[in-house]
């Protein structure tokens, strides 16, 4: 939401107002929220999701534990400093989801597993469900609709937001959330993280472009945005001449929204633009676009979208070959063939 310009009170000179919208845009940039988006059907991965939501699909992490994808979001989150995590559920998924980040049941504690294993696990679920605020979608409304639904939990904050299913990677020290914050600490406005992407693959992801930003590196100030667009639309409106042939940004699964987010969907909520029955995201990003302060980064690091069989595959694959069990992995692989078998 846009700051309107107030008189300054009296006996509060220039300085004084300027440093107080100084004070206001640092409390604007430091970001104590996240959303996840995680009400989703998980049609594509029927029938393991016909009792398990889709975020709830366990992946064994770098460290060797086994957990849902969900809660690598949630540790994501709260290892880059985000001190509180809104999760929009469906009715169905959110007993379990709650219960999941809760603490160990009087069965588990009698369990003959590891002890030491099973306290520090069970300690650690439930220091993170400390900060996890479930939100209810009713009805499968979109993306958009989800994200809407998160307004009282969010306020007048600017917040991040990720795509429950996807598995976030970094390729350096600092997390894919991280390297996001360092960016918009230089930018403000609405940042969305993207990857090179193949024209074969555009019409699975909202894609855009840009101009480059020559004070901020691999950030670009968005111009135009197609929400899954074929190879033609691709070509035609959002070729970047500073990207190879048939390479273009789609978005990565990490978003910075201000509260103005909210004043779209709300507006494309309250009109009626839906896609295939659903309020889309992308159609508020597109208002923010038209509005001007609207930017996006490239980072180092995967998103792998488990929502499908093939990227549950490589979320799986790419979090063994990174952690503990990366040489055991490779040695196995090696054992059958390598990748050729």
């Amino acid at each position: 939401m846009g700051w309107l310009c107030q008189p300054c009170p009296s006996g509060m000179d220039r300085t004084g107002a300027a440093q107080t919208v100084a004070r206001r845009e640092r409390r604007m940039r430091n970001i104590r929220k996240a959303v996840i988006t995680a009400a989703g059907r998980g049609t594509r991965q029927f029938p393991a999701t016909r009792t398990l939501q889709k975020e709830m699909l366990p992946l064994v992490d770098r460290d060797g534990i086994t957990k849902p994808a969900l809660q690598l979001l949630v540790e994501e989150a709260v290892n880059a400093g985000i001190e509180q995590v809104g999760i929009v559920v469906n009715p169905e998924s959110e007993a379990g989801i709650r219960a999941y980040f809760g603490a160990l049941t009087d069965e588990e504690a009698g369990w003959g597993n590891d002890k030491q294993l099973l306290y520090e696990q069970a300690e650690h679920l439930q220091h993170l469900g400390e900060r996890i605020v479930t939100i209810v979608q009713s009805e499968p409304l979109g993306l958009g609709h989800a994200v809407y639904l998160a307004r009282e939990f969010v306020g007048e904050e600017p917040f991040i937001m990720y795509l429950g299913d996807h598995v976030l990677l970094s390729h350096t020290e600092k997390n894919c959330t991280q390297q996001v914050l360092d960016v918009y600490a230089q930018t403000g406005g609405t940042l969305s993280a993207v990857r090179r992407t193949p024209e074969e693959r555009v019409h699975l992801y909202g894609t855009l472009a840009g101009t480059p930003l020559p004070s901020v590196t691999n950030t670009l100030h968005v111009t135009a945005m197609i929400e899954k667009p074929s190879v033609e639309q691709a070509r035609a409106s959002l070729r970047m001449s500073t990207l190879p042939e048939g390479v273009y940004y789609c978005f990565f699964g990490i978003n910075v929204f201000t509260p103005e987010i909210f004043e779209c969907l709300e507006r494309t909520i309250a009109e009626g633009h839906r896609m295939k029955g659903e309020y889309q995201l992308t159609t508020a990003q597109q208002m923010l676009v038209e509005r001007g302060s609207y930017y996006a980064c490239e980072i180092a690091g995967e998103a792998l979208d488990i929502g499908i069989p093939q990227g549950y595959l490589e979320a799986q694959m790419a979090l063994g070959l990174a952690g503990t069990y990366g040489d055991a992995l490779r040695r196995w692989m090696n054992e059958r063939g390598g990748c050729d078998r």
